[in-house]
């Protein structure tokens, strides 16, 4: 997604969109467990970014920015797969062997990841604080591992401690594509209308996941409950969160907007519970803890440097 840094345009309650953001995409990990064991990864990460595709391609074109999705193509195109069709696929895994709660804290990461992309890619060396925030949040991410590696998860089918650490790997991985698509973006489509980038890569990610997601896809039709989730994850946690967050970079600025990432996993981890009836263990409060004030450091460096600069 591209960095945009806009100022307030005008007078908007944005704590209606931040509430409504974190509420969906928190959800979000809850509908992908519900649909993954039935729609398998690949399928219900292609299904979600076409549902999503579908929302958004209308407003493209009233808005007149088609011709833009079409010029720059080939980035968009890339930031999709990484963005969303690898990162979907490998959260919709890792819900198959992993609780919510646990998926939900580990994408926190995303901020991390993309500070350290930022740094071998683009050369944005980060500052003392920043480091700090580095350390302490991948500090948090090895302790959470280590302690949950062995320890049993509530709510999804039993897995191995082998089957746990793969699918933990597995969210740092999308995570670490989350911080690619966020670098390229910024590099190659700044300049891009954000909504365009939007409909762009999820239509792209569809189109790439189409041939996998049918040859590995269900052999059986999913039940009705299973469709209403990718419904539900595709029109609200991807395309209704998607034009909220940019909706809310344009009246508040990132500095707010970013902040909705530290607020997700407590609703995830409230929706696992409550739901699913998922266990949250002291470890993981505390090690998540650790992991979200580390991001918090990472993500909020730049914006102090900002500060003391005016």
């Amino acid at each position: 997604m591209p960095s945009l840094d806009a100022a307030p345009q005008a007078p908007y309650p944005w704590p209606i969109d931040f509430f409504i953001m974190a509420t969906v995409w928190g959800a979000s990990f809850l509908f992908m467990q519900m649909a993954g064991p039935e729609f398998g990864p690949l399928a219900t990460s292609a299904l979600r970014v076409g549902i999503a595709a579908l929302v958004l391609l209308p407003l493209v074109l009233v808005r007149g920015q088609g011709a833009a999705m079409l010029r720059y193509w080939r980035p968009i195109a890339a930031v999709g797969l990484f963005n969303a069709g690898i990162p979907f696929a490998c959260f919709t895994f890792a819900l198959m062997h992993i609780s919510t709660g646990l998926t939900s804290i580990l994408n926190a990461t995303m901020p991390l990841f993309t500070a350290l992309v930022a740094w071998v890619w683009l050369g944005q060396k980060p500052g003392p604080v920043r480091l700090l925030g580095l350390a302490i949040g991948f500090a948090g991410v090895a302790l959470l591992v280590v302690s949950k590696s062995s320890a049993g998860q509530a709510g999804v089918a039993a897995a191995s401690s082998g089957q746990q650490v793969l699918a933990m790997a597995a969210c740092l991985c999308a995570t670490l594509c989350y911080g690619i698509a966020a670098c390229a973006s910024r590099k190659y489509l700044a300049s891009v209308p954000s909504i365009a980038v939007t409909a762009g890569s999820n239509l792209s990610a569809a189109i790439l996941l189409l041939v996998p997601a049918v040859w590995w896809g269900p052999r059986s039709m999913p039940g009705a409950p299973a469709w209403m989730a990718i419904a539900a994850v595709g029109i609200f946690c991807t395309a209704l969160a998607y034009a909220l967050y940019y909706r809310m970079i344009q009246t508040t600025g990132t500095a707010i907007t970013s902040t909705v990432t530290y607020v997700v996993p407590l609703f995830a981890l409230l929706y696992g519970r409550l739901f699913l009836h998922e266990t949250v263990t002291p470890a993981m409060l505390g090690y998540g803890a650790l992991i979200l004030l580390g991001t918090a450091l990472s993500a909020l460096a730049p914006a102090l440097r900002m500060f003391r600069s005016s």
